[in-house]
């Protein structure tokens, strides 16, 4: 087994903050945090390499009728990156702060982001009364498969998560339609894994196996930005997965009361 991909410490512990440990638990991104580069990078960037070369199919999908949006979630990536340390930008290729060259493809606006950025990059747009899953690089899935949930609206993304009712869906369609381009959002989630692979797809009718007694902490960080030329939202996320003796004493504690 390789070693595990993990960051030093977690940035927040959603468990801790009754702000973020009650669904949907939002917040205001600040400035334009939201997209990060942490102490993972390299590791997490190189693997996220190797998923799109080795298998595309499973990491990425886009609808015909997504495409305008992932153009311009591509131009607003890249505008947000050429102010970034450690990025730079030539007429036709970016360099990674890890050093790596990455050419710049924007026939392949999805793929191209997603080994340039940490964050998987999920696009919804309102059809009809719901927001749907129209397109995605998703290299690092918590127990859900890209291929499953494409083109699905939000209640059946969720399925088979429990805590996902029908009420949180309704809360979480108006806050979505609420969005406002220039005020970003962000969440956080957390669990405990006995895997810290980041990749690790599943369909909904198989057996969950990854969960408590683990060894590790994988927190989300998942931010909500409304693309005012095409009105899409873009759902990204941050993947963190920490050793549990990195967390302090009490957020042991507070750990093991949330029974995450």
């Amino acid at each position: 087994m390789s070693e595990p991909i993990l960051q030093s410490r977690l940035p927040f512990a959603a468990w801790m903050d009754p702000r973020l440990s009650r669904l949907p638990g939002i917040l205001p991104v600040e400035g334009e945090d939201w997209l990060r580069v942490d102490d993972a990078y390299a590791a997490q960037m190189a693997e996220r390499d190797r998923l799109i070369a080795a298998r595309p199919e499973i990491v990425h999908g886009l609808l015909d009728s997504a495409r305008p949006a992932a153009q311009e979630l591509y131009a607003r990536v890249l505008e947000r990156l050429s102010r970034t340390a450690g990025f730079v930008f030539g007429r036709d290729h970016a360099q990674r702060p890890d050093g790596v060259t990455v050419p710049l493809d924007p026939a392949q606006p999805l793929l191209t982001l997603g080994r340039l950025v940490q964050e998987d990059l999920c696009l919804m747009e309102k059809i009809g009364d719901e927001h749907v899953l129209t397109g995605a690089i998703l290299c690092f899935p918590a127990s859900w498969s890209l291929g499953e949930k494409l083109g699905r609206p939000l209640l059946g993304i969720h399925i088979p998560v429990d805590v996902y009712n029908a009420d949180i869906a309704r809360r979480v369609q108006r806050l979505s339609d609420a969005i406002r381009p220039e005020q970003p959002l962000w969440r956080a989630n957390a669990l405990v894994y006995r895997d810290p692979t980041l990749h690790q797809p599943r369909r909904e009718n198989d057996p969950r196996i990854d969960r408590r007694d683990g060894s590790f902490v994988r927190s989300e960080r998942q931010c909500l930005l409304r693309l005012p030329e095409t009105g899409a939202v873009l759902f990204s996320i941050h993947t963190y997965v920490v050793d549990i003796a990195t967390l302090t004493p009490a957020e042991r504690a507070g750990l093991d009361k949330a029974h995450l």
